[in-house]
């Protein structure tokens, strides 16, 4: 990806989170309500709940991230970038997991069981919306370039 794909304004990073988040509400509440067999609106609720813990904590953690990269001089090779990885699914299963248990009444076991199963949802549903966001992005970029240079 060029450099002007990596620094991106605070607005496409907005929409960025929105679509992402929006996008998954959409694909797993049904799916959950189904599986579960609860409610839409009682999935619904809980699957946005999900969805504004995990915006939240990745804004934490990843300015906490940044922070800790920046005092300790670190590069962001594989071995980062595996521990990040850990790190940030480690702080939403810990916040996750009891919600999940309280509002579906089911034990931290069962609990931890959907909060993997939702892990491996998002591993291939991150990959796809983000190679596509970049193809859509790259390309607004370059149609808005070319805008402007025929104004």
């Amino acid at each position: 990806m060029s450099n002007s794909l990596n620094q991106r304004p605070a607005s496409a990073r907005v929409l960025h989170a929105l679509l992402f988040e929006g996008i998954a509400v959409l694909l797993a509440t049904p799916t959950l309500a189904w599986l579960l067999d609860r409610s839409l609106g009682h999935m619904g609720l809980l699957t946005a709940a999900f969805s504004a813990i995990a915006m939240l904590w990745n804004l934490v953690f990843n300015l906490g991230f940044d922070r800790l990269q920046e005092r300790l001089g670190f590069t962001r090779g594989l071995g980062v970038r595996l521990l990040h990885a850990l790190g940030f699914e480690g702080g939403l299963i810990v916040v996750l997991v009891p919600l999940a248990a309280w509002w579906l009444s089911i034990g931290l076991w069962q609990a931890l069981l959907l909060d993997l199963g939702l892990i491996l949802f998002f591993l291939p549903y991150t990959l796809a919306f983000n190679w596509l966001y970049d193809l859509g992005y790259a390309a607004w970029v370059r149609r808005t370039n070319a805008s402007c240079r025929a104004h």
